[in-house]
């Protein structure tokens, strides 16, 4: 029986290849066809004759260069739209479907057979030979195992009775294996998914989403969509088919441009780059939160991903850190604003020449005559009105100045050509003349003064921070955080003299861009719809709370777990709370995800007892080798040790990370294997490239990121010896798929104190 069924199905597989690469050969043709014509136009292009001899020559020369404009962007448009077709085909010629499903409809008199893809195919129109995973019936696939099963549908609820669900794994056109199975997804096919090695790309999860992250993946009703997810459960995967579905979804009504996704670092946006492609769709706009601070802040050095890791926090330091990122601090930003309406906005003067143009004083006055009903935004754009008024009546007077009569007397041919451009040179008399070219004179040298009036220079944002910082215990309570007004002042500060020296702490970064952007006017990016953020433990309530100000139309995904907060620590237990305050609650979904993919059942197993709230993980039933424990009695004896463990890893696996603490124990351990002639790729900023091999890493760049196998480098008990290094420690042991050892130089982490003995095998 089993045999008739693989060779049933392999002709059917067969029949559908087939009629794969017909459809490749005439999608092949278009795309020639289409990018032939663009060659053809473009040639076009170079033999456009231009006719000056008349205005209406002009004009028709104008209108032909037009049409073949508008004549190449459809070509254009043509030629992509036949290539991403073509590059689909070509991916369905490999593994055209990996499910099909047997289901039979309430009235309909025969039971229905779809086979389910990566994308959809058909062979006439309404015939299709496979659907789309997106589809809403491939839901069925995902939501439930054999019988009666609902999915939802543009149209409403659809019900229908499961008789058959049967998953495929296809290689270069050939059924590799078949599972017939009564449940979701059955647990073989994600077995041999799970056994597989690592890559230095992430892949599609398709074939194997969980119940659980499709219920993430098909989400429409939820402002705000809060997954909760262990290390390893798939979270980030299921986001990307996510932005992939929402993408079919609303296909014609949502592009790739309308959706951003933050993540925590350069690296990790590599790392996931090429999903989207996968499946046929252009990648989203993709940053990391202070990528997009710093955008807007190109004169000022924000505080690097290292610096913040490494940063030491008195107690002091600490609580300070506390009240600037809470959503109090925010609210206070926002009172503070209110107040500047009726007082103490700071202004800089413009100068020209190397003298006041317009004093600060003067626009202080502009900016206060407007009546109470004139909000900050408004009150900026009427004090811009006022000053170009007042500029422009400047020119007026300038032109009598001596030395635009000296300009005007020392123009070449040159100069005066420039500034007649295309005015008829007939004047009354020289008088009007050297007025025409003292104005033009006067208005080419004030172009500086109004550029600086439309953007803003006659505002000083800098003394306003400050201000703001020196007026913040007006409102907020100091003694609620146990600070007093003496540790404030002193932040503030210190805040100054960096600020004086072009350079803000991450924390205070977003307070300066939301307190320009209400003093501003700005209402943020609202052709933005989806906001995605990932990593969302390491985001402070403050900087949520101004990308909802700053995508105000946006419905929002976060993703996270909080027990991998390594830059907000404890403080990341308090941001569930914070946050539901920010969004409606009945528009708010909670998910968790506790059972964890990425690693075999023993190193799931012993990172969760790392945690003081671990047993909500789940290990899925994996097996592998115990992780290994080794205590060092020196540096070279560890080495000694490092470079055993990684021949015998090299063997095995495609894909080892050797994690160090900090960027300066993995350069270190980095000379150290080169003196030895071992190869090894150190990554020592967020801005290179995953490769393949042996890679060191330090931890706070391994957020995210898989590897075949993962060594933790020097785990003493110097280097891991705070309860708050917990989550640290979790995070990089967490990023091991199949194998796991802890090297310590003399001592061990007490931090594996709470780990049962018989989950690791210690070597001393």
């Amino acid at each position: 029986m089993a045999d008739s069924i693989r060779e049933y199905e392999q002709q059917h597989l067969n029949e559908v290849i087939d009629k794969v690469r017909t459809a490749e050969k005439k999608a092949q043709g278009n795309a020639d066809s289409a990018q032939k014509e663009v060659k053809n136009i473009n040639q076009q292009f170079g033999d456009i004759h231009v006719n000056s001899d008349s205005y209406s020559g002009l004009m028709d020369t104008a209108m032909s260069v037009r049409q073949q404009q508008q004549m190449l962007s459809e070509r254009e448009n043509s030629w992509q739209h036949a290539n991403r077709q073509l590059q689909t085909l070509q991916r369905l010629e490999r593994t055209p479907y990996f499910a099909r499903i047997d289901f039979h409809e309430e009235g309909e008199k025969t039971a229905e057979t779809i086979y389910i893809g990566l994308a959809s195919f058909t062979d006439r129109p309404d015939h299709f030979l496979v659907y789309d995973w997106r589809a809403p019936i491939s839901s069925v696939y995902y939501d439930g195992g054999l019988g009666e099963i609902s999915y939802q549908t543009p149209d409403g609820t659809q019900e229908v009775n499961v008789k058959l669900k049967r998953q495929f794994q296809i290689k270069d056109g050939v059924i590799v294996t078949i599972f017939d199975t009564d449940e979701t997804v059955g647990d073989q096919m994600l077995l041999e998914a799970l056994g597989t090695h690592s890559d230095t790309k992430m892949k599609s999860i398709v074939a194997t989403i969980q119940q659980a992250q499709n219920k993430i993946i098909r989400n429409t009703t939820s402002d705000l969509l809060f997954v909760q997810g262990a290390a390893g459960s798939g979270k980030t995967a299921a986001v990307l088919q996510r932005v992939a579905w929402l993408l079919y979804r609303y296909r014609g009504n949502l592009n790739a441009g309308q959706v951003i996704l933050f993540s925590p670092n350069q690296l990790f946006n590599d790392y996931i780059n090429q999903v989207l492609p996968e499946l046929g769709e252009q990648n989203m706009v993709q940053m990391t939160y202070f990528q997009y601070a710093k955008r807007r802040l190109p004169s000022i050095t924000v505080q690097s991903l290292q610096e913040r890791f490494e940063s030491q926090e008195d107690p002091a330091t600490k609580q300070i850190t506390k009240l600037k990122t809470s959503l109090e601090f925010f609210h206070a930003t926002k009172r503070y604003s209110r107040h500047l309406e009726k007082e103490d906005m700071r202004f800089r003067n413009l100068m020209f020449n190397g003298k006041v143009f317009f004093d600060r004083k003067k626009i202080e006055e502009i900016y206060y005559s407007f009546n109470a009903n004139y909000h900050l935004g408004n009150r900026l754009d009427a004090t811009k009105q006022e000053l170009v008024k007042m500029l422009n009546r400047r020119v007026s007077t300038e032109i009598r100045a001596k030395w635009v009569e000296q300009q005007v007397q020392s123009l070449n041919k040159q100069e005066l050509d420039d500034l007649f451009g295309d005015q008829p040179r007939e004047f009354e008399s020289a008088d009007k003349e050297f007025k025409f070219l003292a104005r033009q004179i006067v208005i080419q040298a004030f172009r500086p003064i109004k550029k600086a009036i439309d953007h803003n220079r006659w505002l000083n944002i800098n003394a306003q921070f400050i201000h703001f910082m020196k007026m913040a215990p007006h409102f907020v309570k100091l003694s609620d955080y146990n600070l007093t007004k003496e540790q404030w002042d002193q932040q503030t500060d210190d805040t100054y003299a960096k600020l004086k020296n072009r350079q803000l702490d991450a924390n205070d970064v977003t307070v300066y861009l939301y307190l320009y952007d209400l003093i501003t006017g700005k209402k943020g990016e609202r052709d933005m719809r989806y906001v995605f953020v990932d990593e969302v433990q390491d985001y402070d309530a403050y900087q949520l709370a101004y990308l909802q100000f700053s995508f105000p139309k946006a419905k929002f995904t976060l993703l996270g777990d909080l027990n991998q907060a390594i830059f907000t620590k404890e403080n990341s237990k308090t941001l569930l709370n914070q946050l539901s305050t920010m969004f409606e609650p009945d528009k708010t979904q909670v998910v968790q995800l506790t059972k964890s993919y990425r690693s075999t059942k023993q190193i799931t197993d012993f990172t969760k007892h790392l945690l003081t709230n671990g047993e909500a993980i789940e290990p899925f039933e994996r097996t592998g080798e115990l992780p290994q424990v080794v205590i060092s009695e020196n540096n070279q004896a560890a080495v000694d040790t490092l470079v055993a463990t990684l021949e015998q890893y090299e063997s095995e696996h495609d894909t080892t990370a050797i994690i160090g603490k900090t960027l300066a124990d993995s350069e270190a351990l980095y000379e150290e294997l080169q003196q030895r002639g071992i190869k090894t790729t150190l990554i020592r900023t967020e801005n290179q490239r995953l490769v393949s091999g042996t890679i060191i890493v330090p931890s706070f760049l391994a957020k995210g990121l898989e590897f075949d196998a993962v060594v933790v480098w020097d785990a003493n008990q110097q280097k891991y010896a705070h309860e708050d290094e917990r989550q640290l420690l979790y995070t990089v042991c967490s990023r091991a798929m199949h194998a796991l050892t802890i090297i310590g130089i003399k001592t061990i982490t007490p931090l594996l104190d709470q780990v049962p003995k018989n989950e690791y095998k210690k070597i001393e």
